[in-house]
């Protein structure tokens, strides 16, 4: 079983930034791929950006070169920096884990360990 804390969000103006952290529980992380995505009212979840067990990383087009995801072994945590924070960068974000021994850059499904978000308010 694992357990998945974020914290790091909150109220931020245009050209911000904020850092996500998500802190992990459980025996796999540093074996694992991880991601966070975020979800906005009324619009589909969405993928912004994966890391590797090696630290291979990707974001999605809609927030590269401002966001970068990270992760520290050590502490069994990941972070998603988010710089230049635009209004539509508004939404839930939430860490997600496998479920399993995944450590490539993947998808990830219901059937995953999900937090329990953390939200992002970018005013104009």
């Amino acid at each position: 079983q694992v357990q998945l804390v974020e914290s790091g969000g909150g109220l931020v103006q245009t050209g911000g930034a904020l850092r996500l952290s998500c802190a992990a529980s459980g025996r796999n992380f540093s074996i694992n791929a991880m991601a966070w995505y975020r979800q906005a009212p009324g619009k589909e979840r969405q993928l912004v950006a994966a890391i590797s067990s090696g630290g291979g990383t990707y974001c999605a087009d809609s927030v590269k070169g401002r966001f970068t995801i990270s992760r520290d072994n050590a502490k069994n945590t990941l972070y998603l920096q988010m710089n230049s924070l635009k209004p539509e960068d508004t939404a839930m974000y939430y860490c997600v884990a496998p479920k399993g021994v995944r450590p490539e850059l993947t998808w990830f499904s219901d059937t995953d360990y999900w937090g329990q978000g953390t939200q992002v308010t970018v005013s104009s």
